[in-house]
């Protein structure tokens, strides 16, 4: 069979090789119907790009790296399905690449990475995606990144992020509604600007009802389900307990459930419990986790996809979205008891 090339597929879509060149990159200035066009040509003749040639034809590699430092691996399993669909769809490869947020060491790492791999552009996930140290290291290199679920604002790079301090306000309101006043609170990681948006909306929500804030009743985590363990033990220790707890994510909310189930704690008759992210154990484990579902995938999509848009043709105006969490009812909450 003979090999399929840039030139076959132009021959047959009566194109230029050049237009067939832009819709593999994902370039402008082409028009819909023949992007269409050309792309129906790639399936019908099952055309596979050859990456080593691409990248010597245009100086790419065709690499996008992305850092990662988090506690939760389904949330970087979300994060990588989500990137992998954007390379994927426009022939780029993937580069997982785990860091540990600590000073002078992470940028070593970075640039490390950068020297060793040639990366055509970084996609920086929390806490990297709020690191100012990191951003001004990548723009010195000229590394053309997007953050995900970052706090930074008005910073001009492409930027994607759910609405957690609203999310974590409708959650609140909704322990709220459902008769709680004595609501605990458990904080995630302090380097993440995601734990403060939360704790944010968790203390709005509470000013908009009249309920004091309470400290007594907040306890310092670090999305870890060990955190969670240990801050359930101060919380359940409490005396009077809290009828309803919120952790700052799913993994540490299931933590509290364990450790109530141990002290035959009946949730949610004794106790509600809610999390946040929407991550598989609040769906598996019983009973199933309220929460807030944020859009880890889509997030990281939009975000590479808008990467590789800018690499191919760089961007005036940073693209920057806020994209909607959305509150998910399950089991482990339900009205308050007044018994």
């Amino acid at each position: 069979m003979k090999k399929v090339t840039i030139n076959s597929v132009a021959e047959y879509a009566g194109v230029s090789k050049k237009t067939v060149s832009r819709v593999l990159n994902n370039e402008p200035n082409v028009s819909p119907a023949t992007r269409e066009k050309v792309l129906k040509v790639f399936e019908e003749l099952n055309y596979k790009p050859n990456p080593i040639a691409r990248g010597l034809a245009q100086n790419r590699s065709f690499i996008i790296g992305c850092l990662y430092d988090n506690p939760s691996k389904s949330y970087i399993t979300r994060v990588q399905s989500g990137a992998l669909e954007a390379c994927q769809k426009h022939s780029y490869n993937l580069l997982i690449h785990p860091c540990e947020l600590r000073g002078q060491d992470l940028i070593d790492n970075v640039d490390q990475l950068l020297t060793t791999s040639r990366l055509d552009g970084i996609v920086l996930t929390p806490p990297f995606s709020d690191s100012n140290e990191l951003i001004a290291f990548l723009k010195q290199r000229n590394i053309p990144y997007a953050r995900v679920a970052s706090a930074i604002e008005g910073d001009d790079s492409i930027s994607i992020r759910s609405n957690d301090e609203q999310g974590a306000f409708e959650l609140t309101e909704h322990l709220i509604n459902l008769g709680h006043t004595e609501i605990a609170f458990i904080k995630g990681h302090p380097d993440h600007s995601a734990t403060e948006n939360r704790f944010s909306g968790y203390q709005k929500a509470l000013a908009k009802h009249g309920i004091e804030y309470r400290e007594r009743l907040v306890a310092e985590g670090n999305f870890s389900y060990h955190s969670g363990a240990d801050s359930a033990k101060a919380i359940l220790d409490l005396e009077p307990r809290p009828t309803a707890v919120f952790a700052s994510n799913d993994y540490m909310a299931a933590a509290v459930l364990k450790l109530a189930t141990q002290r035959e704690i009946k949730v949610p008759e004794q106790l509600s419990i809610a999390g946040f992210d929407n991550a598989p154990i609040a769906r598996h484990i019983w009973p199933g986790l309220t929460t807030i579902a944020q859009p880890v995938e889509e997030m990281t999509r939009i975000a590479v996809e808008e990467l590789i848009k800018h690499i191919s043709q760089p961007q005036e105006a940073p693209f920057q979205q806020v994209l909607e969490a959305k509150l998910i009812t399950r089991e482990s909450t339900k009205a308050r008891s007044n018994s």
